[in-house]
């Protein structure tokens, strides 16, 4: 396997290679944020805030139902990390074809499911009847695509779990260019509304996805293979670690699909409003989206090496780095609040509610910074039903109620109230577990499950 741009992080300074490492995965993020961004400006100024809103909706509801493979993906940076980290290359192969053959299943089954039920699901949401035929176009037309959208992202995530976190870039640099010039292309030239933007997307995809596979395997040397029936090992290890991963992230998907019903309670202006927000919320959230993936590799790489040592230092260094990073962005974001959300519509009511929520949460996210960081590690040692408890009490003990609560006591400024102090004390929650939780006895059934143990030793 070609290991030129994959780090171990099994020695060294600990800092100097998070930094080195991370920011290549913060530009794929931001890039990946850009490419929302993008489809929301073209759809905002040249289709209206009804486009807008529902294409905010769509996204939450395919998000919704790529959640469970999109947590079992992040099996795969573990599983792989700690393979990397005990110099196991048959277990490594092993593995990947494991998490290939399930997870190609899981993502086809989806977008047919997805594709059948996209109207069912988006009334049971309470999608405004003005925006309902918009969001329902937009998001079957996505479900064609749905293996184009995870097979980048899994393409990536094998890259970053060997250490390598910049060819990733590469891939997502394609599929925004693509998107930036075919979205005005479908949607203005082309006269196709809100259906060309999703076209656009598809293709763009698609295009990310077969050039990412052409690199992984004929460039970085990954060890893909035609998939094949994995030996019953692997999917126990894929029931173990993969399944409470996949119900993680529903849990979290289900919650913010739960939270857009308390929003669409408050009308299309708030629904636009919340859309644009959320796009800022995006750049908020890359940093702590950027070091959770991060450590999470690091840890990985130490923990299939038993290097606790370094382990505990990486969550140190991690908590210190996004504490400081949440800070700055959310001071510009902050300031900025008017001015980047008429760059998505000039509704007055619809900037108005976007601003005020900004405003309103923007100081809060360093605490999910924490959250991502300190789950990083968890999910690192394979701690993932751990980590399904603590998502299920952010969002559907803390977040969704305490969202709904402050909504239905303070109006539209609840809900980022809401939201801001459900992070507070989830970052409690999750700091708590890591000082006191099992989560470091957790990784050894991985190893015995997957491949053979380290042949290197704590310093």
């Amino acid at each position: 396997m070609s290991q030129s741009k994959q780090m171990d992080f099994t020695n060294g300074p600990i800092m100097k290679k998070m930094i080195l490492f991370s920011w290549p995965i913060f530009l794929t993020n931001l890039l990946q944020a850009s490419y929302q961004f993008i489809d929301s400006l073209w759809v905002g100024n040249l289709l209206g805030p009804s486009a807008l809103g529902a294409i905010t909706i769509s996204a939450t509801v395919v998000f919704t139902t790529l959640s469970f493979i999109i947590g079992i993906n992040s099996a795969t940076l573990t599983v792989i990390s700690q393979r990397k980290g005990a110099n196991d290359e048959e277990g490594l192969k092993d593995s990947l074809n494991a998490f290939v053959f399930v997870l190609g299943t899981l993502a086809l089954l989806l977008g047919l499911l997805g594709f059948i039920f996209s109207g069912t699901v988006l009334r049971f949401m309470g999608t405004p009847d003005d925006i309902l035929p918009l969001a329902q176009s937009y998001l079957q037309i996505n479900f064609i695509g749905i293996l184009f959208l995870f097979g980048y992202n899994f393409i990536g995530t094998v890259l970053r779990a060997l250490g390598d976190s910049v060819s990733p870039i590469r891939f997502i640099v394609i599929a925004v260019l693509l998107n930036t010039l075919l979205d005005p292309l479908f949607i203005y030239v082309f006269k196709w509304g809100i259906e060309g933007a999703a076209y656009a997307t598809i293709i763009s995809q698609g295009t990310a996805f077969v050039y990412g596979l052409w690199f992984s395997i004929n460039k970085a040397g990954v060890p893909f293979q035609i998939p094949k029936l994995p030996e019953k090992r692997y999917f126990l290890v894929l029931l173990k670690m993969g399944l409470p991963a996949g119900l993680s992230m529903m849990a979290i998907s289900g919650g913010i699909l739960a939270i857009m019903t308390v929003v669409t309670s408050f009308g299309e202006g708030a629904v636009a409003g919340f859309g644009a927000a959320q796009r800022l919320d995006s750049l908020i959230m890359l940093p702590a989206l950027t070091l959770g993936s991060a450590v999470n590799s690091m840890a990985g790489q130490n923990i299939g090496a038993k290097l606790w040592g370094r382990v505990n230092e990486i969550a140190k260094q991690g908590l210190f780095l996004i504490v400081m990073v949440s800070l700055v962005i959310s001071t510009i974001v902050f300031v900025g609040a008017e001015f980047f959300i008429r760059m998505f519509v000039q509704d007055e009511e619809t900037v108005e509610f976007g601003t005020m929520y900004i405003r309103t949460i923007a100081f809060f996210y360093p605490f999910l910074g924490v959250n991502f960081v300190l789950n990083g590690i968890a999910r690192a040692a394979g701690a993932m039903f751990p980590v399904l408890i603590l998502n299920i009490i952010s969002f559907w003990i803390l977040r969704y109620p305490l969202t709904a609560i402050f909504s239905a006591w303070l109006g539209e400024s609840g809900i980022a109230l809401g939201m801001g102090i459900s992070f507070i004390i989830s970052s409690v929650i999750a700091g708590g577990y890591y000082f006191l939780g099992n989560w470091r006895n957790i990784s050894e059934e991985i190893g015995e499950s997957t491949g053979k143990k380290s042949d290197k030793q704590e310093s």
